[in-house]
């Protein structure tokens, strides 16, 4: 499978697996199916609940440790440099493993959540390089920042973010910032990559299907990785979770990737960055 470069020396492969709302015992199997069928990428997070689960999947693969690159993130509930430290020791003893690969901030403080968000967000990202100069952390990224968050870390930062994880499908793909975070060498992941289901009934969608003789997951999730984006699908289905990685015997054309970038908006989640807690109406 194709593997992006990242800025730190690593790679990260170019599909991986979801696991949002994938629990107990179906978040085991769920993890056990994917590594089994050729995934390498498995993403978690704090806020999923699901990190003891991701860890005992990891742990009862066939698939050896150092193939696997573990993401998970530390919540928006605790930035700042101390807290960073105790969540992230958290999670590590939640997945219980030696060493996380990847680590994001899930989400950026912002100007209506606290007085300073440039320095909680500094302070956060400190810890986390000092978690990585450790070896507990392979690379760190974040999830969900803006350009404006980016260039405000930028001015302390001594290591520059890895990854951006962001909201990225058709409908909603955010170029600028896309394109914002590759020209400063950070690779883009995408979350919610098949729009909230609101895909499945894309007319344009199930026409480049049928041409491919491929489902519009399938369609979607390409054009996502012909961005050179990173892309995470999630499913508990063996069925859907065997199609979600078998994209790469088909390309899409120019056209066909130009048509997509060209949808209208559908299937937002509503939720930015500069203004969480609350989501603004869908």
């Amino acid at each position: 499978m194709k593997a992006l470069h990242l800025n730190d020396g690593n790679t990260i492969p170019i599909v991986g697996f979801g696991t949002y709302k994938a629990t107990e015992q179906e978040g085991i199997v769920s993890v056990q199916n994917a590594l089994a069928h050729g995934y390498r990428l498995i993403d978690s997070a704090a806020v999923y609940d699901n990190e003891e689960a991701v860890g005992k999947g990891i742990k009862s693969s066939d698939v050896s440790r150092e193939a696997i690159v573990v993401t998970t993130k530390l919540w928006r509930e605790n930035l700042g440099y101390e807290q960073t430290k105790a969540a992230f020791e958290q999670s590590l003893k939640k997945l219980d493993l030696d060493y996380i690969d990847l680590y994001l901030i899930h989400w950026p403080a912002n100007a209506r959540n606290y007085d300073n968000w440039q320095k909680t967000n500094a302070d956060s990202w400190r810890a986390m390089e000092e978690l990585q100069s450790e070896g507990k952390i392979k690379s760190i990224g974040v999830s969900n920042f803006w350009e404006e968050h980016l260039k405000a870390l930028f001015e302390t930062a001594k290591v520059i973010p890895a990854i951006n994880q962001i909201e990225f499908h058709p409908g909603y793909w955010q170029p600028e910032l896309t394109r914002f975070c590759q020209e400063n060498g950070i690779a883009v992941e995408s979350w919610s990559p098949l729009a909230r289901g609101k895909v499945f009934g894309n007319e344009l969608l199930q026409a480049i299907a049928k041409k491919h003789d491929k489902s519009v997951p399938q369609i979607c999730l390409r054009w996502i990785t012909q961005h050179d984006v990173v892309v995470i699908p999630k499913s508990t289905t063996l069925k859907r979770i065997k199609e979600n990685i078998d994209l790469f015997d088909f390309e899409l054309s120019k056209d066909e990737i130009q048509q997509i970038d060209a949808l209208p908006e559908m299937g937002f989640s509503g939720e930015l960055p500069n203004i969480w807690p609350e989501r603004i109406p869908t």
